[in-house]
């Protein structure tokens, strides 16, 4: 049988008729950017990560930005996040003319390694990104402490952990402020690009809110120099009809990657899963030798694979002359072994049993 890595048809399918009435109620508004949806969603989505704000955006890579510049982030500081990560982790950063400087993750979890954390610290330092990589939350109260020591400012970014939790408290509201992105893949993902800062701030969340709208609270009158990164109304729509089924789904994913775990091969390695953390499993990653001949088999049996990430984000051509190869050695090991099966809350057990046999067969096979 044929396995999609992703199938979003599926899921659309399953809430066709709420959505379309949800983006035929925007169209019949012609409340296409920010307006009733947006704010009804930035309600609910403040309620859900346990926060007091929540502020719409058009992207993740804006809500990290926008959360490092309300903060009077800068030309020339230095904020420190992980080599191993989506590109846009450290993009924010360069975006809004800061430094990024990076730290390596670890073997056991591929999460930032806070051990490693002090040493980066210099005076130009200002803040510290965590990233919730493929779902589960960092050890937060490691990366919170060192912070707390050195007065630096922490905002997590959050774009792939909807749903998850850390030692009882949700994923957002962790730490100064977060970022989430809405991208169409990730757990609660919109039909388009979209994003979300979350903050118990109301200062932050003002400034946001202003620099989201080229610097203004009232039209015509701009109080900064900021950005148009505003969430469209069709994306709030979608996303306010989403949300209240989130938790179901990412049961479901939970479900998924129990499963896997049960059943896969011993020569496949998964990371580890945290007693004090809920992950919302947006993607169940492994770790396996010879990963492209894997990679290559899994597909000749119908089985869609990813690879997050192939290039660290020290060895991307953006960032040629800052790092070299070596600096960050697990990062890299990690880019060659790293292998992402099938994840999503449709995707069904017949399914999984199906890559999880794929794998046993090219292991007897070696």
């Amino acid at each position: 049988m044929k396995v999609p890595f992703l199938d979003l048809q599926a899921q659309y399918r399953s809430i066709k008729t709420e959505v379309d009435a949800a983006m035929a109620r925007v169209l019949d508004a012609s409340a296409y950017v920010g307006g009733p949806a947006v704010l009804a969603f930035e309600k609910d989505f403040a309620a859900f990560t346990g926060t007091a704000h929540c502020v719409g955006l058009n992207s993740g890579t804006a809500a990290l930005a926008l959360l490092l510049q309300a903060n009077g982030i800068g030309d020339g500081d230095e904020v420190i996040t992980v080599a191993n990560s989506f590109f846009a982790s450290a993009e924010a950063i360069s975006e809004i003319g800061a430094v990024p400087v990076l730290v390596d993750c670890r073997e056991d979890d591929a999460l930032i390694d806070a051990s490693l954390l002090e040493e980066a610290i210099t005076p130009k330092t200002k803040a510290i990104i965590p990233v919730h990589l493929y779902g589960q939350p960092a050890d937060m109260d490691a990366v919170n402490d060192i912070a707390e020591k050195h007065e630096l400012l922490v905002f997590e970014d959050a774009c792939q952990a909807h749903g998850a939790s850390y030692k009882g408290r949700p994923a957002g509201s962790l730490a100064d402020g977060a970022a989430f992105s809405f991208y169409p893949g990730k757990n609660l993902g919109a039909y388009g690009d979209a994003g979300a800062v979350t903050t118990n701030d109301e200062v932050d969340a003002t400034t946001i809110r202003m620099l989201r709208e080229h610097g203004s609270m009232v039209k015509y009158t701009h109080e900064l120099v900021g950005w148009n990164e505003r969430m469209d109304g069709l994306q709030g729509a979608v996303l306010g009809v989403k949300l209240p089924l989130l938790a179901q789904w990412n049961d479901k994913r939970r479900a998924l990657a129990a499963y896997y775990r049960k059943n896969l091969p011993e020569w496949v390695v998964p990371f580890a899963a945290h007693d004090d953390r809920v992950s919302a499993m947006h993607l169940f990653v492994v770790r396996v030798q010879d990963r492209d001949a894997v990679q290559k088999h899994l597909a000749e049996h119908g089985i869609q694979t990813g690879i997050h990430y192939p290039v660290p984000i020290h060895l991307q051509p953006a960032y040629d002359g800052m790092w070299k190869q070596g600096n960050f050695p697990v990062a890299e090991k990690m880019a060659g072994e790293l292998l992402s099966l099938p994840m999503y809350a449709e995707l069904t057990e017949e399914a999984a049993a199906e890559t999880c046999a794929a794998l046993k067969a090219f292991g007897a096979a070696r």
